[in-house]
């Protein structure tokens, strides 16, 4: 082999292992993707029960139910369709009704969405940036 030939073999090999890196690291990044639905972009969706999304819009008026300890159930809501979630956990300090919320977790078996993480907006002029463009687009929710 000549000098040129072996250049060409190591940049050769050099670019097979960086491709190969990079393929394993976007299937690995793929397999992890968590989606957002909004209430009303689930009924499209196919989402199989125990597969984790987010789920996201605003907490539905007189929906909050306390439950024993930690537990809590509440409705998530874009104004066309309502989902149930269940939560158990400690919730934000601002979560209440009206207010946005992206909640991640999954669907179980008889439909209900059961939330292992919530988060709320954090002042009076915050939102999530995918639950106002949502609510901005069906014309729900204006920005003050």
């Amino acid at each position: 082999m000549t000098r040129k030939q072996k250049r060409l073999a190591v940049i050769g090999g050099a670019m097979g292992f960086l491709g190969l890196a990079a393929a394993l690291t976007f299937a690995a990044l793929g397999q992890k993707t968590s989606y957002f639905y909004m209430p009303a972009d689930l009924q499209a969706a196919t989402v199989a029960p125990g597969q984790r999304i987010r789920l996201g819009g605003l907490v539905e008026e007189h929906s909050i139910v306390r439950g024993q300890g930690a537990q809590v159930a509440f409705a998530v809501t874009d104004h066309e369709k309502s989902v149930k979630v269940t939560y158990t956990g400690l919730l934000p300090d601002l979560f209440r009704e009206g207010q946005g919320v992206i909640t991640e977790g999954a669907f179980s078996p008889d439909g209900t969405f059961v939330a292992d993480s919530v988060l709320a907006k954090h002042d009076e002029n915050y939102m999530p940036k995918e639950v106002a463009e949502s609510l901005k687009e069906k014309g729900v929710w204006q920005p003050e």
